[in-house]
């Protein structure tokens, strides 16, 4: 890579121009301003002069005209040019209005003085100057701007040139690479030992590790080190941690940076970037290049193209794929990539020889969000009696960044009670202040509403607990928490599979709360906005994606690809549409009818279940359990999620909460 940048010619060539500027502007002015002798008796005559500055060494004279005839002036040259120029005079005294010629200094004496006597009323006085000498106002306006144009250049100029210091910083400097190098002087303190959980993505990562600091280990038996990692998964699962971790582990310079890093309003800005971030990576060869939120860039091309597209995410793009796969890549650089949407990738970036591996980074299981809990808890002063296996099966669906703000949010509850540490209640307080917001027990609710949500919650945790597929319900609450009238707490089994059987429990559990409204009350409200929006899209993914309705068959219309969202159509014909409503409707009202029915068979439990919600306002598994006796079926355990052994603590708190909102308002799942 060559670093020799050249002379830079624009310091003199500015100069140049500025001096060429000035002189000619400024002959221009003084031959303007130039007068002779007769002109000058003339005016003296006239009584328009006031003062005369005499330089005798340079027989010329400084003419200052009266008030008057500077305003006569003025009106006759209205309209003309003026020198850009004479805005940067920096003569500290008057300027003079003319510049007077004369010959001989004692016959032009004479003449003036003849003309005062013969006219007592002229008032023009006379003075001795030391002279101008030209050269030296040009040296001086010379150096003046020389000066000017020194301090540009240093001071802004070359800051700007660079790029550090400030937002302008990269105006002059806008197409070299944003990337973050860290090497043996920027020591990164992230190892693998910081990232719990995730072993099959850290097995493949290190790896990647390996390649690069034993590559002849490889290349000897005729293997290629590959070209990229791609790490896929839902947000918070820990893709960018492991990149860190790389970067701690790997001792080889590694330069980090975002998609959106590549992205600026001027053209040809995305792909210079992406060229200068790969030249610098094979000088410091090897070496790993991480992109985060790669989408941003490698979104595939041509989507969008009816709007005019975006040639200039196109062009990056297309820089990307020639650096990452095209002739003269057999340097040992590996790009290492992160995003959460990989189905709008192009297929070209995920083709082999450019990112051979993909590893998805899924949600932490049991025994996972178990090691990420031993990770954060380790800077938390904990209570002696803390679970973390309880932790973790009180946290299912919870990603590594959701766990991390559990136990935060839970150093900040105990704080805020004044614990001297974190206790197992200050943990599952948290988990409800995430999940559904912060308890507004002050909130004014009218005695009829409040029993129609105690009902209504009562529904849903009645039936919850007579259907065999429901998740089991731990917590119900009826003291409004976010945007909701109340909430119910379930511990949702942790399976790979569901069954149709499942999702109609599901259906049934979720409609239970306007079913018991219908039952007691003998109307509904729109208290069930969230559990209407949750049905419905329940029902059609079982219509249209699984194949779970006899009607249409074992078709799915999902896309996975992603290109569906830009169709303006359906992959299905009209009378299929009507079909699809109808099968949808069909499963909601049937499960709805199955709610109705159980809960009018045992309304005398609903009610029971209701008045102790009105008293308590939070009630626990043990209260369902002296109403409804023990639990006529156990949940299958698949990775121990909800053991026996859990029984016995399932009296607090747990998350993934079915709310029931205001009226008004949407509501969370």
């Amino acid at each position: 890579m060559n670093n020799n940048k050249g002379f830079n010619w624009f310091f003199p060539i500015v100069i140049v121009a500025i001096l060429i500027f000035f002189f000619s502007n400024m002959n221009n002015e003084n031959a303007q301003n130039s007068i002779d002798e007769e002109s000058f008796y003339k005016l003296m005559e006239q009584g328009k002069v006031q003062d005369v500055l005499i330089y005798k060494d340079t027989e010329k004279a400084d003419v200052f005209l009266t008030k008057a005839a500077k305003a006569e002036v003025a009106a006759k040259t209205t309209g003309q040019s003026k020198n850009p120029m004479s805005a940067f005079d920096f003569n500290l005294g008057p300027k003079p209005d003319a510049t007077l010629s004369f010959g001989d200094l004692q016959l032009f004496l004479e003449k003036f003085d003849k003309i005062k006597a013969d006219n007592p009323t002229i008032t023009t006085k006379k003075d001795y100057g030391l002279g101008k000498n030209p050269m030296t106002e040009l040296l001086f306006t010379a150096l003046f701007w020389i000066a000017i144009m020194a301090l540009f250049y240093f001071v802004i100029f070359r800051r700007m040139m660079g790029g550090g210091g400030g937002p302008g910083g990269q105006i002059f400097s806008i197409g070299k690479s944003r990337a973050k190098l860290f090497d043996e002087k920027e020591k990164i303190q992230v190892t693998f030992k910081d990232v719990a959980g995730l072993e099959g993505a850290k097995e493949e990562v290190q790896e990647v590790v390996d390649f690069l600091k034993n590559s002849e280990k490889y290349t000897k038996l005729g293997g290629k080190i590959p070209k990229g990692v791609l790490l896929v998964g839902p947000p918070g699962t820990g893709k960018t941690l492991l990149a860190k971790a790389v970067a701690g582990e790997a001792k080889v310079p590694f330069f980090s940076l975002s998609g959106s890093d590549f992205v600026e309003m001027f053209v040809g800005v995305g792909a210079s970037r992406v060229r200068d971030l790969f030249a610098q990576a094979k000088a410091k060869s090897p070496a790993i290049i991480f992109i985060d939120e790669i989408d941003a860039i490698g979104r595939a091309r041509g989507r969008g193209n009816f709007t005019g597209g975006n040639d200039e995410r196109e062009n990056t793009l297309n820089q990307l794929l020639t650096e990452m796969d095209g002739f003269g890549t057999d340097t040992n650089v590996i790009v290492m990539a992160a995003t959460n949407r990989a189905d709008i990738l192009d297929k070209a970036l995920m083709r082999a020889g450019r990112f051979d591996r993909s590893i998805f980074v899924d949600l932490p299981e049991l025994h996972e969000r178990k090691q990420i809990f031993d990770v954060h808890l380790a800077k938390i002063k904990l209570d002696p009696n803390i679970d973390r296996e309880f932790l973790a099966k009180q946290t299912p669906g919870f990603s590594g960044a959701d766990i991390a703000n559990v136990c935060n949010e839970a150093a900040l509850v105990a704080a805020r009670n004044g614990h001297d540490s974190v206790t197992k209640q200050d943990f599952l307080d948290a988990v409800d202040r995430i999940i559904g917001g912060l308890e507004k027990k002050n909130k004014a609710i009218k005695p009829s509403e409040k029993r129609r949500v105690a009902y209504h919650e009562a529904g849903h945790a009645t039936i919850s607990w007579l259907v065999e597929h429901a998740a089991p319900l731990l917590k119900v609450t009826i003291v409004p928490r976010g945007r909701s009238l109340g909430a119910a707490w379930y511990l949702p089994e942790e399976r790979q599979l569901t069954t149709t059987e499942q999702m109609n429990d599901e259906l049934c559990a979720t409609l239970g709360g306007r079913a018991a409204e219908q039952t007691i009350f003998g109307n509904i409200s729109t208290g069930a906005l969230s559990d209407l929006e949750r049905v419905t899209k329940q029902a059609q993914a079982m219509v249209t994606i699984y194949g779970l309705n006899d009607k249409i068959g074992n078709i799915s219309y999902y896309d996975s690809s992603g290109q569906s969202e830009y169709n303006f159509g359906k992959p299905y014909s009209d009378q299929t549409a009507k079909m699809i409503d109808e099968e949808i409707s069909k499963i909601i009202e049937t499960q709805y009818q199955r709610a109705l029915k159980i809960l009018t068979e045992n309304k005398d439990k609903l009610d029971a279940l209701a008045g102790k919600l009105l008293e308590k306002e939070v009630i626990f598994r043990e209260d369902l359990e002296e109403v409804f006796g023990k639990r006529a079926w156990d949940p299958e355990l698949t990775e121990h999620p909800v053991s026996g052994n859990h029984g016995k603590e399932e009296t607090d708190e747990q998350p993934v909460p079915e709310e029931v909102q205001q009226p008004e308002s949407p509501t969370l799942l």
